[in-house]
């Protein structure tokens, strides 16, 4: 594997932190709290190695500009500006919130899943889409 290779890899890693964030709430819906349990960690799990890979890559590439023209590079745009202004705060909201389940304060739990699923998901789904715009369907020449 070469760094030409780890846009791909996280786009894989968004898309499988995503799945398996849905899986996991559609378990604690169906009152499967050991598999909802371990669904949201490997959500975490993934979206570490997510975060790990994404930074070796752009410390070592830094920053690639989009090529699109025209409306789809304000649709690009809106975005990567809304992906990025909401990634920063995934990682402490996901953190918060499986350190009080992890101690059992479950309607403190509750109350900030309640955010942080659907910003989660929307980084990880919006991830995905950057990668498509930027690698497959407007890639640099």
């Amino acid at each position: 594997m070469s760094l030409r290779d780890l846009p791909t890899l996280n786009a894989l890693l968004n898309t499988t932190s995503a799945i398996l964030l849905m899986a996991g709430v559609r378990q604690i819906y169906a009152k499967n709290v050991e598999v909802h349990k371990r669904l949201m960690v490997s959500a975490f799990a993934v979206s570490t190695l997510f975060l790990i890979s994404y930074l070796v890559y752009h410390f070592n590439v830094g920053s690639v500009g989009f090529t699109g023209e025209g409306w789809i590079r304000k649709v690009y745009f809106f975005i990567l500006i809304t992906h990025s202004a909401l990634a920063v705060l995934v990682p402490p909201m996901a953190i918060i919130t499986l350190y009080r389940a992890w101690r059992g304060d479950f309607e403190r739990h509750r109350r900030i899943a309640r955010w942080t699923y659907p910003i989660w998901l929307y980084v990880s789904w919006t991830g995905v889409m950057v990668y498509l715009l930027l690698y497959v369907l407007y890639p640099r020449a």
